[in-house]
């Protein structure tokens, strides 16, 4: 069963965890650690929206889970002045639910839809008159008395979330004004985002540990936070409160989080390709199959992960193992590609 701890989709979290979240998510952009070039951009983009006093064009974040596109909406809302109202695809079922969304607006405010490659077609086409004219049609009874009722709405913005911005529409993308992608975090700014949280939550811990568990949380926030918060768990009750590296360790051991930071189902996906498929190329439904899990978490949480830190690849007929992953199994011997994969060609 995959560690619980490095399952980062936010519908799995239980309201303890979200509130942890809430606490220690950043609310100003100097607070915010990593994704600079977005930082920097978004900031002149805010500025300029204010010195207008218009609407901020709509923003599309999208990138893996847990890189914290939740907070940088959050902020940008809140470095405008105005509110937010939060919501995902998969919750607005129909066009009357976004309507009511919609109106409810204040000039200027900011509309979040998470997991906005779920919404509806329906749904999404009436967005497409809503984020362009600021407007929307209804439709008023049905047969022959049916009468569409143009409603017009205050000016506002849209932050679109996903990790699957191939699934959007073209026309949906192409009223996106500002689409930025968030990219895995180094190791550097993981350590300086455990500090921080570790402050926050009155613990202390070394610079070592800090750094131990930055390097084992897959170059993501949520999984940082999460793992300082098992880590912590040991602290106090097998050791003396205080994380250190030796307490990290252990701790991090007996989550079955490796060096690399992969986890039971990380591994389990390695050794079915390479165990029962020989290496690949396989079906992503075929190994979601094999090891007991959706595709769509496969292809969201673990498999841009392995696939940046080399120990996956994805080819016209399926996802093959790297030498890098039979190595890391203990299996090189057993490594039966080419040769140029042995010396780290993956094309």
């Amino acid at each position: 069963m995959a560690n619980p701890n490095l399952n980062n989709e936010s519908e799995f979290l239980n309201s303890a965890e979200k509130e942890f979240e809430n606490t220690i998510r950043p609310a100003a952009i100097d607070d915010f650690s990593g994704q600079s070039q977005i930082i920097d951009n978004i900031t002149i983009f805010i500025k300029a929206a204010k010195m207008r006093g218009e609407a901020l064009d709509h923003i599309l974040f999208h990138g893996p889970p847990g890189l914290g596109k939740t907070t940088l909406s959050r902020i940008v809302a809140n470095e405008l002045g105005v509110s937010i109202r939060e919501t995902s695809g998969p919750v607005i079922e129909k066009a009357g639910d976004l309507a009511g969304l919609l109106t409810n607006l204040e000039p200027n405010d900011v509309l979040f839809i998470d997991e906005i490659h779920r919404l509806s077609t329906v749904v999404e086409e009436y967005l497409y008159a809503a984020m362009e004219d600021f407007r929307i049609d209804i439709m008023i009874d049905s047969g022959p008395n049916a009468r569409s009722v143009q409603i017009n709405l205050n000016p506002f913005t849209l932050i679109g979330a996903t990790t699957r911005s191939g699934l959007l529409t073209a026309p949906l993308l192409s009223r996106f004004g500002i689409k930025s992608r968030l990219e895995y975090y180094d190791a550097v700014t993981l350590k300086n985002i455990i500090l921080r949280s570790s402050k926050i939550l009155g613990t202390k811990i070394t610079s070592d540990a800090a750094e131990e568990i930055a390097r084992r949380s897959r170059g993501t926030p949520r999984i940082a936070n999460g793992l300082l918060r098992r880590v912590r768990d040991f602290a106090q009750v097998i050791g003396n409160g205080i994380i250190d590296l030796a307490i990290t360790e252990h701790a991090l051991k007996a989550l079955n989080v490796d060096k690399h930071g992969l986890d039971e189902m990380d591994n389990r996906i390695l050794h079915t390709i390479i165990d029962k498929f020989k290496g690949g190329p396989v079906g992503i439904t075929t190994i979601a199959t094999a090891v007991g899990e959706e595709v769509g978490t496969l292809e969201e949480v673990y498999e841009p992960f392995l696939i940046q830190e080399g120990f996956l690849q994805r080819t016209a007929r399926g996802r093959e193992a790297t030498a890098k992953a039979y190595e890391h199994l203990g299996k090189i011997s057993a490594f039966r590609g080419n040769d140029n994969l042995l010396f780290g060609d993956t094309k």
